[in-house]
C-alpha cells in the first residue's frame, strides 16, 4: 500500500496557455511532476497596492511532497512573474494505483 502523504499537488500559475503548456512540459520531461492539469481562469489579487484582475492559467502539479523543494526551484528559475504562486497541498486520500503511477512516473 502506498502512504497517501507522501503525495502533493503543488499549484501555480502563469500568464497564458503558453506558458502554461511550456512549463508543463518541463516538469514532466525532468521527471519533477507525473502530471499536470492546466486550466484558465479569471485572478483578482492586490498588487503594490492596487486591486488587479487578470486571465491566467492554473497549473494543477501531481508529484511527491519530498520533490516540493526541487519543484519550487524550477518554477521559480522557469517563471516570468516576480512572486509566483507556488503551494503544496499534501494528498490525504487517493486511489492507490493512482498514487503509485504518481510515484513510478516521478522516479529516475
Amino acid at each position: 500500500m502506498v502512504a497517501k502523504a507522501e503525495f502533493s499537488i503543488v499549484i501555480t500559475t502563469v500568464a497564458n496557455e503558453q506558458e502554461a503548456h511550456k512549463l508543463a512540459r518541463q516538469l514532466c520531461e525532468s521527471k519533477l511532476a507525473a502530471c499536470v492539469q492546466t486550466h484558465a481562469i479569471t485572478s483578482v489579487y492586490r498588487w503594490k497596492g492596487a486591486v488587479e484582475s487578470s486571465p491566467e492559467f492554473t497549473l494543477l502539479i501531481k508529484s511527491r511532497r519530498e520533490l516540493f523543494p526541487q519543484l519550487c526551484d524550477f518554477i521559480k528559475a522557469h517563471h516570468a512573474y516576480e512572486i509566483p504562486e507556488i503551494v503544496q497541498i499534501p494528498i490525504e486520500q487517493g486511489l492507490n494505483s493512482y498514487l503509485r503511477w504518481i510515484d513510478e512516473s516521478t522516479r529516475s
